[in-house]
C-alpha cells in the first residue's frame, strides 16, 4: 500500500457514463441519443400501450366511443393543451433570447471577459488559441497532457518511490482520460451533444483534488521545481473548468432555441390532427376491423400520438439538458458523485 493509502482510488473512469454507473440504454436515452429517436421511441410506446390498453380494457374504446362523448373530450383537451405548452416554449425561447440583449456596457464588459479568457488561453496553449469550440477543448487537453508529460519528466529521479508510484497512476489516468474524450471530439461540431459529452467525460475536477492532495502528503519529498511543475499541470486543469462551463451554457441555449423551434413545428400538425378529430370523428366514422383490433381504435390512437408529439420532445430535450446540469453542478475540486476503475 502507498504512502497515503489511496493509490487504488487514484485512478477513475475514463467516461461519464462509468463514472456515475448509467448502464448503455439509459445513457443512451437520457443523454447520447439523437432527440428524434428518443422521440419517436417514445411516441411508438405510447402508441401501442394506448391500442393494448383499449383493446384490454371493459368496455373498449369502440363502446365507449359510441355511448359518450370520449373523442370529443380528448381532443378538445388535446387542442387546449397544445396551445398552452406551445405558449410556454415560446416563452422559455423569450427568456433565452433576453439573455443576448442589454446595454452596451454588458455587452463590452461580456466581449473584454471573453477576451481575457483567450488570452490566459494564448499563454497556456503558446499558440493562437481555436475559434471552434471542440478544438478549442482539443487544445486545452493536449495542454493538459503536455503538461502532465513535464511532471512525469521532473519527478523521474525523485527518491520517493511511493510519490513516483501515486504521480504516475494519476497521470496514467489522465492519459487515457484525454484520449478518450478527444477521440469524441475528433470531427464533432457545436450544436451536438458530442462536444458536451467530451467534456464531461473528462474529470478534471478529481484530477485537481489528486493533485492537492498528493502536493500535501509528499510535500516534504518536493522541492521547487517539483511543486511548480504540479502548480503548472493544476493550472491547465483548472482552465478546463471554465471553458466548459463557457461551451455547456452556449449548448444549453442553443438546445433551447431548437426546442422551441421543432415544438412550433410539430404544434402545428398536432392541432389539425386534434381538430380533426373533433370535427369530423365519430362512433360510425371507421367500421370494420384491422388485426384483429376495431379501426376506429387504430385511428384514434394514431391522433392521439400524433397530438402528444410536441411534448414528447419537450421532454426528451429538457431530460438531456437536466442532467447535464445535475453532473456539472459544481466547478473546481468538487465531486458530487464518483466512482473508480481498478
Amino acid at each position: 500500500m502507498s504512502k497515503s493509502g489511496e493509490s487504488d482510488a487514484i485512478r477513475s473512469a475514463n467516461t461519464l457514463r462509468e463514472r456515475v454507473e448509467l448502464n448503455r440504454f439509459y445513457n443512451w436515452f437520457l443523454l447520447g441519443g439523437n432527440r428524434f429517436v428518443v422521440t419517436g421511441l417514445l411516441a411508438v410506446v405510447v402508441f401501442g400501450t394506448f391500442v393494448a390498453v383499449s383493446t384490454v380494457v371493459v368496455p373498449s374504446l369502440e363502446v365507449a366511443i359510441r355511448s359518450a362523448d370520449t373523442v370529443e373530450t380528448m381532443f378538445s383537451t388535446m387542442i387546449g393543451t397544445v396551445i398552452t405548452g406551445t405558449t410556454l416554449v415560446v416563452t422559455i425561447s423569450q427568456l433565452v433570447i433576453s439573455q443576448e440583449n442589454g446595454p452596451l456596457g454588458d455587452q463590452r464588459q461580456r466581449m473584454s471577459d471573453a477576451m481575457d479568457f483567450r488570452t490566459y488561453a494564448t499563454e497556456l496553449f503558446e499558440t493562437a488559441p481555436e475559434a471552434d469550440p471542440a478544438a478549442f477543448l482539443g487544445q486545452l487537453l493536449e495542454a493538459n497532457r503536455r503538461r502532465a508529460d513535464a511532471l512525469e519528466e521532473r519527478l523521474a529521479d525523485n527518491d520517493d518511490e511511493d510519490l513516483r508510484e501515486e504521480v504516475g497512476e494519476l497521470l496514467d489516468s489522465l492519459r487515457n482520460n484525454t484520449e478518450t474524450a478527444l477521440s469524441q471530439l475528433e470531427g464533432a461540431q457545436f450544436g451536438t451533444f458530442e462536444v458536451v459529452g467530451a467534456a464531461l467525460d473528462y474529470n478534471y475536477s478529481w484530477k485537481i483534488y489528486q493533485i492537492e492532495r498528493l502536493t500535501d502528503t509528499f510535500a516534504d519529498s518536493l522541492d521547487e521545481g517539483d511543486r511548480e511543475a504540479f502548480r503548472e499541470l493544476e493550472t491547465a486543469l483548472t482552465m478546463f473548468g471554465p471553458a466548459r462551463e463557457h461551451i455547456k451554457t452556449l449548448y444549453f441555449q442553443w438546445e433551447l432555441i431548437d426546442l422551441s423551434r421543432y415544438i412550433l413545428y410539430a404544434a402545428v400538425p398536432a392541432l389539425v390532427v386534434a381538430g380533426t378529430m373533433l370535427a369530423f370523428v365519430g362512433a360510425e366514422t371507421f367500421a370494420g376491423a384491422m388485426l384483429g383490433v376495431p379501426t376506429v381504435t387504430w385511428v384514434v390512437g394514431v391522433a392521439f400520438t400524433v397530438t402528444l408529439v410536441p411534448f414528447l420532445l419537450f421532454l426528451t430535450y429538457i431530460l438531456r439538458i437536466v442532467v447535464v446540469a445535475k453532473y456539472t453542478l459544481a466547478i473546481g475540486p468538487f465531486v458530487l458523485r464518483q466512482s473508480f476503475s481498478e
